[in-house]
């Protein structure tokens, strides 16, 4: 399975230029103030785009899905998997989405570090393939030139314990890339507003096999 993840297009989306592939995944921001008729604009584009199968999550600037979510979850239609804090299963593979970040910024899915986002966490299973996450883990593809190390050290000991394959995230736009920690394959698939390219990976039940990580901003 040839997986092409993006994060953080902030309706920039026309000039991504995207490879053949199976599932594609959206790891949230794909609006700029996040109304309605943004994502609705968005969720065009996602829909009309060549892949079997299109799984989303949502982002900070995704306001919709938070203030209207039965409004923005009518316009996916049939053929967009959102997930947010549940499973899908494509081909035999476990997929969990979930869009919450630590506060920052007043945005949408912001919650208090600690108690608050560590309940979250909590319900991420054990036995995932693919875990898709808005916001980063602590240490890893979270680094900000504006205000450092923003990733969620929670969220890193849950995929320590969890041991998920595959963790796709965006949010941090300066520190794209690919990472191997604790049994996990890390990727930030930020594309930043589409002046990064989106990343390409194959998975499938014995091996996860970076094919296009494009380099950091």
């Amino acid at each position: 399975m040839r997986l092409v993840a993006v994060a953080d297009t902030h309706l920039f989306h026309d000039d991504l230029r995207l490879p053949p592939g199976d599932v594609f995944i959206h790891a949230g921001d794909m609006c700029r103030r996040g109304d309605l008729e943004e994502l609705e604009r968005a969720l065009d584009w996602i829909r009309g785009l060549p892949y079997r199968h299109k799984v989303i999550v949502a982002g900070n600037h995704d306001w919709a899905f938070a203030r209207m979510p039965g409004r923005a979850r009518a316009l996916l239609g049939d053929d967009l998997t959102y997930l947010e804090d549940s499973e899908v299963v494509i081909d035999g593979l476990r997929f969990w989405g979930s869009p919450w970040q630590p506060a920052y910024g007043g945005w949408a899915f912001n919650l208090p570090r600690g108690g608050p986002l560590a309940d979250k966490w909590a319900r991420i299973p054990e036995g995932l393939d693919v875990l898709v996450t808005h916001g980063p883990p602590e240490g890893v593809g979270d680094g900000s030139s504006v205000a450092g190390r923003m990733g969620c050290a929670d969220l890193r000991e849950r995929v320590r314990l969890t041991r998920p394959r595959l963790h796709l995230f965006g949010h941090i736009h300066e520190d794209g890339g690919l990472w191997r920690a604790d049994a996990t394959c890390y990727a930030n698939v930020t594309t930043w507003e589409c002046e990064r390219a989106a990343t390409v990976i194959d998975i499938d039940p014995h091996a996860i096999t970076e094919v296009h990580v494009p380099p950091a901003r």
